[in-house]
């Protein structure tokens, strides 16, 4: 098998959990995942992600600290998208009905999807979240060099058996982030990924989202 091979079969095995067990991942596999991720390019060298992980106790913690975030509002470091539309507004409501058909969620069910919303802010049970912030003075590029240490993240804890969402829910409450992480106004606060092990008996990991073809998506100038 080729290098290629094995990289392809890592992304292709790789998936948003969205159902944890509450077994904690041993520090030195922790530290294996993030001493690979970082070796993802960056703008420059600059290298502008910061990490903080949080220990079981310290993810509960971050729950109760999200839930009285409500009450003040959204407030994100970096603005969300504005809409989806077109392909992106397709693949979105694919990729929505595929977790409510599976966990039994019907069309008008607001009650429901308003459930299945806020599990995103227990992080779907899992015992573990990195919190990814980078430098304010940094802009797009660093938030782009950071998006690459997401995916980076995510592919090695996959090759060492450990489940990730990436999610960027949590980060509309910024404000509880920087006081729960102890984040300076230089930093933004990006967004979590929530990571341990999958319970896969669990319906929410029942389904795989599909790719769009190359012909909707590359452009190929000949």
């Amino acid at each position: 098998m080729t290098q290629f091979d094995t990289l392809t079969d890592i992304l292709t095995a790789r998936h948003s959990c969205r159902a944890f067990r509450p077994d904690p991942v041993p520090r030195a596999d922790v530290e294996a995942v993030l001493r690979a991720a970082q070796r993802v390019p960056s703008w420059c060298n600059a290298q502008p992600w910061q990490v903080g992980i949080t220990s079981p106790e310290r993810t509960d913690a971050l729950r109760t600290a999200l839930q009285d975030a409500f009450a003040a509002g959204a407030s994100p470091d970096i603005p969300f998208p504005e809409g989806y539309t077109g392909h992106h507004r397709n693949r979105r409501r694919a990729c929505g009905w595929q977790l409510y058909e599976a966990v039994g969620v019907e069309k008008g069910d607001r009650e429901g999807s308003a459930r299945e919303m806020m599990k995103n802010y227990d992080f779907f049970g899992a015992p573990h979240v990195a919190m990814i912030s980078s430098g304010r003075e940094l802009g797009t590029y660093g938030a782009i060099d950071c998006g690459g240490f997401v995916t980076a993240f995510t592919l090695a804890a996959q090759a060492r058996g450990i489940a990730t969402v990436a999610q960027a829910a949590p980060a509309a409450f910024s404000p509880a982030l920087h006081d729960f992480f102890g984040l300076g106004e230089d930093r933004l606060a990006l967004c979590m990924i929530s990571f341990g092990y999958s319970d896969t008996d669990h319906p929410a990991n029942s389904f795989r989202t599909a790719r769009a073809p190359l012909d909707e998506w590359v452009d190929w100038q000949e």
